[in-house]
């Protein structure tokens, strides 16, 4: 097995150790182990795969937390963005900032 590039200063002088790899030129050390980790994919109620900047449609209506106000089912959010957390996208619906669950759009 060739000895990885470094990830912190992508050199490949890299010393290897029984459990570890080493960098020689910055110090950086990280687990022989570590597999690169493999993309998060979100898909939409429908199984279809979202990215960034997709537009999608609310497939039902959706009661707004803190507000008697509700989003409509059909409502579109254009050029949404990804996240990590509870809410799978970012999007802004009518000019305001949304946090919404990929379960509950699909793809336009």
């Amino acid at each position: 097995m060739s000895p990885p590039a470094c990830p912190a200063c992508t050199l490949e002088d890299v010393l290897s150790h029984p459990g570890h790899w080493e960098c020689a030129t910055c110090g950086h050390e990280w687990p022989k182990e570590a597999a690169p980790e493999a993309a998060r994919v979100v898909k939409d109620a429908h199984g279809t795969p979202l990215a960034d900047g997709d537009t999608v449609v609310l497939i039902k209506d959706l009661k707004l937390r803190g507000g008697s106000g509700v989003l409509k089912g059909g409502t579109k959010a254009k050029n949404i963005r990804l996240v990590d957390g509870d809410h799978d996208i970012d999007c802004k619906i009518d000019g305001v900032a949304m946090a919404l669950k990929s379960c509950f759009v699909k793809k336009a």
